[in-house]
């Protein structure tokens, strides 16, 4: 599951990874489940509209490790 994250081309970010789903460039997303629900909420309903798969991780922490950065991601998408 996360382990995609660490070889396929991904987007790791809200502003960047929102606008891939906008535009119809993505495979899968993952969200945090401790990202602020101010994040978490559009985005998921912006991957509902587009019929895109979300995978929720357990923390900012383990999603920003599974990206390969060194900070917390509370959301990122695989690309097409």
């Amino acid at each position: 599951m996360l382990e995609e994250l660490k070889t396929d081309k991904k987007i790791v970010g809200f502003k960047q990874s929102l606008k891939a789903v906008k535009a119809e460039q993505v495979v899968k997303a993952f969200v945090s489940m401790d990202a602020d629900v101010h994040v978490a909420t559009p985005f998921v309903h912006a991957c509902e509209a587009q019929n895109v798969p979300v995978e929720y991780c357990e923390s900012c922490k383990v999603l920003g490790e599974a990206c390969g950065i060194d900070v917390g991601a509370a959301v990122a998408v695989l690309m097409k």
